[in-house]
């Protein structure tokens, strides 16, 4: 009898693990048939690359064989010339008749009359023109040559009788009404400028508070003897109209007063104001 102890050289790793042990149980079957269950996993994976990667080959194959043959068709174009277009050349060749000369409007004088707003620190502007220039042309706020057209054309004289000579005489003026629309405008000696300095030198300014641009309208009579009554002024900010009155008031010196038909009238007088306080 042989010694169940000596070693058999030809048993297999798994005999020699699971020796003395139940070969029942799972992990042997497994490991067992872990070589046969690996090659075929191998040869089946390998067998489904091919199939797969051989598939697309074998598509366009089958669609080469199944495509129609392309039928090619010469197309020989043939070059067609445009139709030769007659052209008659007139009989004689006439210049076109010249243009008429433009025709030039006639422009009318007007002369420049623009008041500028009066500030705190006021700059050289353009002074408005005398009256008597004023009532020989138009008036705007660019100057420009021309024609000169009075803005007053006096009326026209009345028919002679033959038997006496015609007195004119000039139409009798309201001394009591307050004028709006002169011949000739009530005017501070010196000119609107110098009325303008006086105002911004006489005016104080630290009744003002804050910053910016204030503006006003101081509206006065001048009366017949060149004083100054009903001054007011309406704008928005209270201090500013009370101060601009009392500034008006502050200057003493006697206007000329307006006139209408050659006579002395009380007439109303708009003085605007603007006012930059920093």
């Amino acid at each position: 009898m042989a010694n169940e102890n000596t070693y058999n050289e030809n048993l297999s790793l798994d005999e020699i693990v699971f020796e003395n042990r139940n070969k029942s149980y799972g992990a042997y079957d497994l490991r067992s048939s872990y070589r046969k269950i690996l090659t075929r996993s191998f040869i089946l994976g390998t067998v489904l690359f091919c199939v797969v990667a051989i598939t697309p080959f074998v598509i366009m194959q089958i669609q080469q064989m199944t495509a129609k043959e392309k039928t090619e068709v010469e197309a020989n174009l043939i070059e067609i010339l445009p139709e030769e277009t007659i052209i008659e050349q007139p009989e004689e060749d006439l210049p076109p008749p010249p243009p008429p000369p433009p025709v030039e409007e006639e422009q009318i004088e007007i002369i420049q009359n623009v008041v500028p707003e009066p500030k705190k620190a006021p700059v050289v502007e353009t002074p408005p023109p005398p009256i008597s220039q004023q009532l020989e042309t138009t008036t705007g706020v660019v100057a420009q040559e021309g024609v000169k057209t009075p803005t007053y054309t006096p009326p026209p004289p009345p028919p002679s009788t033959g038997t006496k000579a015609a007195t004119i005489e000039a139409p009798k003026v309201d001394v009591n009404k307050i004028y709006d629309d002169v011949e000739q405008s009530a005017a501070f000696p010196g000119g609107i400028n110098s009325f303008r300095n006086r105002f911004v030198s006489n005016f104080d300014g630290s009744v003002m508070e804050g910053e910016g641009s204030v503006k006003t309208e101081v509206t006065f009579v001048v009366e017949r003897d060149g004083s100054l009554t009903d001054i007011k002024a309406n704008g928005p900010n209270r201090d500013m109209n009370a101060e601009a009155i009392r500034t008006v008031k502050s200057i003493r010196n006697k206007w000329t007063p307006a006139k209408v038909n050659g006579q002395t009238v009380r007439a109303r007088f708009r003085f605007p104001i603007t006012m930059n306080f920093e």
